[in-house]
């Protein structure tokens, strides 16, 4: 039998020449590390989704040149194959740092400073249907969540009315990763923190950045919280917080439903309290 070699493969050597695949422990299937015949390192990262594939790569072009060494390159793209070739970022993973440690709240402070720099890409504005949008997103996840009988009919009516509110709430937009929390962070020998990982990001609201790192991590450990927003460079006002607290509502939702839907009991059941607390 012929084997099949890796389209992965076959598309960084069509763009960079010589290349072998490398073995790296921990590495998700979906990611390819290469090195080339200068001992330079690579990854392809393949995508399933078309949609993912055509956002993170209009990502790494808008946003990756303004957060520099702070982001993989993207070198070259494969329509066909959904994949995109990219720098190799040395590190280690923030997830992997010990808890309650200096060195996780350092972390959290260059962290916050990353984001910042994303951020800063687009300035803020007001008026561009954002809230109306994220209405509109929670009003998708509270019907996904009714048909599979994960809410209570009051339930419902409490998250509609959400929805209603915050449709008609102003908040500021910019460029958002949508998944920055520390298993997409990348910590590099001189301590800053390199973000991965760009298929959700788009213009959103800007507060909605916070929301995973506030309920997933934040809510027990307030002193990675004020780390986060030191390196930031502000705090959230009240108004901006209470947006936070509503942005909950996404993060309980989405949470359920993927839950359920894959079967993964750990992240349903992060939905299911985080839904209690805010209600």
């Amino acid at each position: 039998m012929i084997a099949v070699e890796d389209p992965r493969l076959v598309f960084a050597r069509q763009t960079l020449g010589p290349v072998s695949a490398v073995s790296m422990p921990g590495l998700p299937p979906h990611l390819l590390a290469l090195v080339d015949v200068h001992d330079i390192h690579y990854v392809v990262k393949r995508h399933t989704d078309s949609g993912r594939f055509r956002q993170e790569t209009h990502a790494y072009i808008t946003v990756g040149p303004h957060l520099r060494d702070r982001a993989p390159r993207m070198v070259a793209t494969d329509p066909g194959t959904r994949s995109l070739l990219l720098t190799f970022l040395p590190g280690l993973g923030a997830a992997d740092l010990p808890p309650g440690t200096s060195a996780e709240r350092d972390v959290h402070r260059s962290a916050g400073a990353t984001l910042r720099a994303l951020h800063q890409v687009v300035p803020g504005n007001p008026g561009d249907g954002i809230s109306a949008f994220l209405a509109e997103r929670i009003r998708l996840w509270v019907g996904r969540a009714r048909v599979a009988g994960l809410i209570s009919a009051p339930e419902r009516r409490t998250l509609l009315a959400c929805a209603d509110a915050l449709a008609v709430t102003a908040m500021d937009s910019a460029i958002c990763h949508l998944d920055y929390q520390p298993r997409n962070w990348l910590v590099g020998s001189d301590g800053r923190v390199h973000v991965l990982d760009f298929e959700h990001a788009r213009l959103d609201a800007r507060i909605r950045d916070f929301a995973r790192l506030e309920h997933r991590h934040w809510r027990s450990n307030p002193h990675l919280r004020q780390a986060f927003f030191d390196g930031y460079g502000r705090s959230l006002d009240e108004p901006e917080h209470d947006l936070l607290t509503r942005f909950g509502v996404i993060e309980a939702l989405t949470a359920l439903v993927r839950g359920y839907q894959s079967g993964d009991l750990r992240l349903a059941a992060h939905g299911r309290t985080l839904l209690d607390q805010l209600f």
